[in-house]
């Protein structure tokens, strides 16, 4: 063998061998950090969970759903795939220079193909810094290290071309239409000789290799992390209903150390396994921090950087831990606060060495790595998670982070606190008498609204338990939402009754500001009133209620069937129980709840009936839907008062007004209040209506033909 050439084998194997070496060491490196977590129970289901791969990883559904970053991440998703079988080939030809791949009579379609997967790359690449450094999207970072990977892929690309075309003068072969692209360069360059050009060849091939280990060993510690921990985090991803909430057992063991005890997250491990690899599958990418109400309202919250900080602290305490350096090569990084701790765990030399990793390791999760105001500034209404193209969760862990506050340090905001204590007391958020509770009956004394007691004096039955909510019984706009419902099922024909003054808060209040403990008492209660009454259907105007009675309750027993307002008026509609015949000439606009949408999935109902009703014409917001904007209100936000940035009701109403709408509707109580706060901010009240999709209905049924036949 030419010594040259034995030389270039010998240096191929080590550099190889050392590149797979680091990549391996710094995947198993962030394993052993993952392992730090809680474990999580796998239910086994892998055909679904394939079908996910599928749709979510390849078929690349999340991320198309910003069209123009989609199709770039396509085109080097599936280029980089495709590419590799023509860098194998490259390789070869450099360990074998007389050699390529054995493809047969299909060589010269395959070096066709790879030119044009190439130029696809390049495309992408250029396209992408385009977007990132020219167009400038504020959801994209700038720094170097945002760019480098586009540095690595571009140039990985071009000594590909440049060392085909060498290889071309090398050989003496003639330029042909299935390498076009080199041979456009070995026509460029024919005068040189084949000993330069094949040193050319040489200089491309080898930056092509070290490049390709440099891009192996640099990405499981970066931001591309999650070219590996993505698929593994859809692969896993939980198949509850969108974001259902873990139940916390609040069962103690007797001989445990009182101060040892905690609820919810205070530790970086207290997170389940699960949950951390979320951080590594972030790919930073900005787009739940686009779409964030807190963040867009001038917020501190920021969810992409809620991510990274627990992902960095994670790096941070996994290496005081385990010992193992999180930056890879260990002698180029030594200086890095990770791999000095890392040391310093392996050493355990000095008391400064172990005052440091002490240190490290009692860091506050809550105040020294993630701030209260950042926890209490979300409203829960997981646009984030729609929108974020590798399924990570982050709803959960800023309830798993408010918990910890609530239940094991105490700490709430006084807004939040009294709601909470008026809820504990009164069942209500305001503290009003729970024995008033049913007293919104009395505003129209002809509407035929029972409770269950009643209706079991005299002896009759109910199909539907109308869950009122607390909204729907004390807030003076929420009861007309209440009554105009009522009356609607009157004149279906709807066979329902109330729980009256035994009805209690549902609990999501309680339960999404943290408060947990609350929330099972209520939820326990709840669950007494729905056995002793036999309730097998339950129909609420409230989203809040819709959603944790359908998706949470089953956890503590319900089986009953549970509908939303919206939902069984299209059907009643659909059926001829309703029949609106009254015109209602306005131009509406319709907010979605996020707990009726993105958390159910409740997008066309609202919607069914508006358009049955006569003279109304319906105008889309350009956030609707899934990527709807929440109002402000979730998360227990309707009872806190927003303290900094801009309001997030009054930001979501200039969104509604830009369609030039004469009434803005929803479905939802809490939505409707802080819409209709929000026309009084821009002081268009007067021209700019707020009504309940059951209001708007009631409206055309009662009042316009009342109107007419007078």
């Amino acid at each position: 063998m030419n010594p040259l050439l034995l030389a270039n084998w010998i240096l191929f194997l080590g550099v190889t061998i050392y590149g797979l070496y680091l990549f391996v060491r710094v995947v198993r490196t962030r394993i052993a950090y993952i392992k730090m977590g809680r474990k999580f129970e796998f239910d086994g289901k892998i055909k679904r969970r394939l079908q996910k791969i599928w749709i979510y990883v390849f078929g690349q559904k999340k991320l198309l759903k910003d069209k123009k970053s989609g199709i770039i991440h396509v085109m080097m998703f599936y280029g980089f795939i495709l590419v590799q079988f023509g860098a194998i080939d490259f390789i070869w030809k450099g360990l074998a220079p007389d050699y390529h791949l054995p493809l047969g009579p299909f060589y010269p379609g395959f070096t066709f193909f790879q030119e044009l997967v190439t130029l696809t790359i390049l495309a992408a690449v250029i396209w992408a810094f385009h977007r990132r450094y020219i167009e400038k999207l504020v959801r994209l970072k700038r720094g170097f290290k945002a760019g480098l990977v586009l540095i690595f892929i571009g140039t990985l690309m071009v000594t590909v071309l440049v060392g085909n075309g060498m290889g071309l003068i090398w050989h003496g072969h003639e330029g042909a239409w299935t390498e076009p692209v080199a041979s456009m360069i070995a026509s460029a360059f024919y005068w040189m000789p084949p000993a330069a050009a094949a040193t050319v060849f040489f200089v491309m091939w080898w930056i092509h290799l070290l490049i390709l280990l440099t891009f192996l060993v640099y990405v499981p510690q970066s931001k591309h992390a999650h070219l590996l921990a993505a698929p593994v985090n859809v692969f896993l991803s939980r198949e509850e209903p969108p974001g259902k909430l873990k139940t916390i057992d609040f069962e103690i063991d007797e001989e445990a150390d009182e101060e040892d005890v905690s609820f919810g997250v205070g530790k970086i491990e207290d997170f389940n396994q699960l949950q951390m690899i979320d951080f590594y599958a972030c790919v930073e990418c900005g787009r739940c921090t686009n779409v964030c109400p807190a963040s867009g309202s001038g917020k501190m919250l920021s969810p992409m950087d809620l991510i990274i900080k627990l992902r960095d602290h994670l790096t941070e305490k996994g290496a005081a831990v385990t010992g193992a350096s999180p930056w890879v090569p260990s002698y180029a990084f030594s200086s890095t606060e990770g791999n000095t701790l890392a040391q310093m765990a392996r050493s355990q030399g000095t008391e400064e060495a172990a005052a440091s990793l002490e240190a490290v390791q009692n860091k506050s999760l809550i105040g020294d790595v993630i701030t209260e105001e950042e926890l209490w500034a979300c409203t829960t209404c997981r646009n984030c998670e729609d929108a974020c193209p590798v399924m990570n969760e982050h709803v959960d862990k800023i309830i798993d982070l408010r918990r910890y506050l609530v239940l094991t340090e105490g700490k709430m905001d006084a807004d939040g606190q009294r709601a909470m204590m008026n809820i504990e007391r009164q069942g209500n958020p305001w503290g009003l008498s729970k024995k008033e509770r049913e007293d919104w009956r009395t505003l129209e004394e002809d509407v035929h609204i029972p409770t269950v007691k009643e209706l079991k004096k005299s002896g009759e039955e109910f199909e539907y338990l109308f869950w009122v909510s607390s909204m729907g019984s004390y807030d003076n706009r929420s009861q007309k939402i209440a009554m105009a419902f009522a009356k609607l099922m009157n004149k279906a024909g709807i066979k329902f009754a109330i729980l009256g003054n035994k009805e209690q808060n549902s609990g999501d209040t309680a339960r999404r500001m943290g408060n947990e403990f609350l929330f099972q008492e209520l939820a326990e209660k709840n669950m007494k009133e729905f056995e002793k009454h036999d309730v097998k259907k339950i129909i609420t105007i409230d989203p809040h209620a819709y959603n944790i009675f359908k998706n949470e309750y089953p956890d503590f027993g319900l089986e009953a069937e549970v509908y939303h307002h919206t939902e069984m008026l299209a059907e009643w509609l659909k059926e001829g129980k309703l029949k609106p015949e009254g015109v209602v000439k306005e131009k509406i606009t319709y907010h979605d709840s996020c707990y009726l949408g993105r958390y159910n999935e409740v997008y066309q109902p609202p919607r069914e009936v508006l358009e049955m009703i006569p003279g109304v014409e319906v105008v889309e917001m350009k956030r609707n839907r899934s990527n709807g904007m929440c109002c402000g209100a979730g998360g227990g936000m309707m009872w806190m008062e927003e303290k900094s940035g801009n309001r997030v009701n009054v930001a979501r109403t200039e969104q509604a007004l830009e369609v030039e709408p004469t009434m803005i509707s929803s479905g939802c109580p809490f939505c409707l209040t802080m819409l209709s706060d929000g026309t009084k901010a821009k002081e268009v009240e007067e021209e700019v209506s707020t009504m309940d999709i059951a209001e708007i209905l009631a409206k055309s049924i009662f009042e316009n033909t009342e109107e007419e036949s007078a």
